[in-house]
């Protein structure tokens, strides 16, 4: 007699189909966190702190904590970038796994910046950001393997996405993914704090830096991560910067200053000739003009920076020197205190003194977008958004304490 054939239950069938299905959904989810891990968490970190005020001018405020190393090491491995173009391939390539175009727009600020000592020994570094509108991202950095942990603000309006608008979209906050290489100001753990400015080289428009030796090549942003992530000093941060060939943004020309907790601070800055003929930014070379060498400087143990160059004989009249007015006033206020400062408080106050909204400027710019004292001993900051000075919710405190 025929043996009868077994019946498979139905619920089994299921059952095994949902268990491959299971091992599937899994395996899909082990390749995507594979490649994506580290993004998703920054991801996931990104939050609004501060909202948005448009009759003030105010764009919204967040915060973001990057895990991992965003790739910079092969940054500079592959010889870093000659050209906005080139970083954006390198960034849409690795940190946005070919999903986003990043649009760079280059900026056009004015800004102020100091050192000074506080009544209990602290190194402070004072910075305003002028610029106009948008939003902005803090950014917290540890990326670890030799490199240094830090914090920094970014300019959203930068990576070209909506001033007048919150970042809510996936793709606007995966195009935030690349905020570790657009700093505009920082601090890292070793007490070392950085800034850009304007200078508005050359007679006419500003002509920008352009060296073409046989250096590797570093952008005006990511020369500040390149400070923020590897120097111990402000020396370490010169010989860093003398390795490569600097490359601004666009048609406009910038200089930096870095200072450390010893109360070592710098202007490094990139002319080839005086400002009516500096027209050549390929032929450019590094000057670094240090607190204790400063012509301008009142006093060797401070030094402020606005929009001109600092190298004697750049300028043939002060009419030229852009933002000398704030300068000056901030030199004065240092002079006044002897750059002994009571507090963090007194710091954010020259900061205000020289603001959007109390100096009258004579540039374009419509807002201080944010002013920041970071004190270089402590580790610690005081971030305040578009001149709410003194209000309660605007004064954000920053760290890098363990």
């Amino acid at each position: 007699m025929e043996q009868s054939k077994k019946r498979v239950s139905p619920k089994k069938v299921l059952a095994a189909a949902l268990a491959v299905l299971l091992v599937l959904v899994l395996a899909g989810a082990v390749a995507v966190w594979a490649v994506w891990g580290s993004e998703l968490r920054t991801l996931a970190s990104f939050h609004k702190i501060v909202e948005r005020d448009d009759a003030h001018l105010d764009g919204s405020v967040y915060e973001m904590t990057v895990h991992g190393g965003y790739y910079f090491d092969d940054f500079l491995a592959q010889g870093g970038a000659s050209t906005d173009a080139e970083l954006i391939s390198f960034i849409t390539g690795n940190l946005t796994k070919g999903m986003i175009d990043i649009g760079f727009q280059p900026p056009d600020v004015a800004c102020s910046s100091f050192t000074a000592t506080l009544d209990n020994g602290h190194r402070i570094f004072g910075r305003n950001y002028d610029y106009s509108k948008t939003n902005t991202c803090i950014v917290y950095t540890n990326p670890g393997n030799g490199r240094h942990a830090s914090v920094s603000t970014v300019d959203l309006q930068f990576l070209g996405l909506n001033v007048d608008e919150d970042i809510t979209g996936l793709m606007d906050k995966i195009t935030c993914l690349a905020a570790p290489y657009i700093p505009f100001d920082g601090m890292n753990d070793a007490g070392v704090s950085c800034a850009i400015y304007m200078t508005y080289q050359g007679p006419a428009d500003s002509v920008s830096t352009d060296q073409n030796t046989d250096k590797p090549d570093i952008t005006s942003t990511t020369m500040l991560r390149l400070i923020l992530d590897y120097a111990g000093s402000v020396e370490e941060a010169v010989e860093l910067v003398s390795a490569y060939d600097l490359h601004d943004s666009a048609t406009s020309s910038y200089h930096y200053m870095v200072a450390d907790a010893t109360g070592r601070s710098a202007i490094l800055e990139w002319v080839g000739d005086k400002d009516a003929t500096d027209t050549d930014g390929s032929v450019r070379q590094l000057r670094v003009t240090y607190n204790d060498q400063d012509p301008l400087a009142l006093d060797p143990d401070w030094q402020s920076v606005t929009n001109f160059v600092v190298v004697p004989g750049y300028y043939d009249n002060e009419t030229d020197m852009k933002g000398r007015d704030r300068y000056q006033h901030i030199q004065a206020q240092l002079d006044a205190a002897g750059g002994v400062l009571p507090d963090t408080a007194s710091a954010m106050d020259i900061l205000a003194q020289v603001g959007r909204r109390t100096w009258n400027n004579d540039d374009g710019n419509g807002c201080t977008v944010h002013s920041v004292v970071y004190d270089l001993t402590d580790k610690t900051a005081v971030w305040v958004p578009n001149e709410h000075y003194g209000e309660a919710g605007y004064e954000l405190p920053l760290s890098l304490k363990q």
